[in-house]
């Protein structure tokens, strides 16, 4: 039986992801060892992420001064087999957070690939309307630029859907060439999700994952908010 200890608390809030179809060849050196590439209908995702992260707690304390901040991140898909469970989960490919005592950690304990770069953002999300976000990142001397509106009332991912294969994850892999894998689990419940009715990228986005995979990154093939929710984030183990 698998044994937690929540590590991290927090609410993940007003998210826009934009999800882009991608050559699996690109993402192959990547793929953590014990995992496998999940893909959705015989395609391959990844998805570019901004949302706010408020709230923190680390093992029920909060940080003073890191509560409440916001993160970029480029993620991709995985599956991984644990007896008969088949576990299905994100690999970050980079992620970005404008506290260097949040990034430390989180690269020091979990391995994750944390950079450090100044992040504003704008929501509009009252009233249980459809919400409207913008995130805003610096690199390489340029802001770079998510947003989105929504459109029509909000609902849970549907079963078997894209939007569930998007956002119902509940483990992290971390990996890295000559070592062991770390799994960490990722509970919150199904978010409330609308597609967008308007969304723009205006990014340079090989600062985040090179210029082959960046190259791709061109036309999204679906934009998804989401309300978001209150979630825990458990210790790592290690897959054996």
């Amino acid at each position: 039986m698998e044994r937690a200890y929540p590590f991290l608390t927090a609410q993940w809030r007003n998210l826009v992801m934009f999800n882009y179809e991608v050559n699996p060849a690109l993402l192959i050196d990547r793929v953590p060892s014990g995992t496998t590439l999940d893909f959705f209908q015989g395609k391959t995702y990844v998805s570019l992420v901004g949302f706010q992260f408020l709230e923190s707690r680390i093992l029920g304390a909060p940080i003073p001064f890191h509560r409440d901040f916001e993160e970029i991140n480029l993620r991709f898909y995985v599956r991984c087999a644990s007896g008969a469970e088949l576990r299905t989960g994100v690999v970050f490919i980079c992620e970005v957070v404008p506290r260097a005592f949040v990034g430390g950690m989180a690269r020091l304990l979990y391995r994750e690939p944390y950079t450090i770069a100044p992040i504003r953002s704008e929501v509009r999300a009252l009233g249980g309307a459809p919400p409207a976000v913008t995130y805003e990142w610096e690199a390489r001397g340029r802001w770079n630029r998510l947003s989105a509106d929504a459109m029509g009332p909000g609902a849970p991912p549907a079963a078997g859907s894209l939007d569930e294969f998007l956002t119902v994850r509940h483990r992290g892999y971390n990996g890295q060439p000559r070592s062991d894998t770390l799994e960490y689990r990722v509970e919150h419940p199904p978010w409330t999700l609308w597609r967008a009715s308007r969304s723009s990228v205006e990014a340079e986005l090989e600062s985040l994952c090179g210029a082959e995979l960046g190259r791709e990154l061109t036309r999204p093939a679906c934009v998804i908010l989401a309300e978001g929710s209150p979630v825990t984030i458990y210790w790592r183990t290690r897959l054996s």
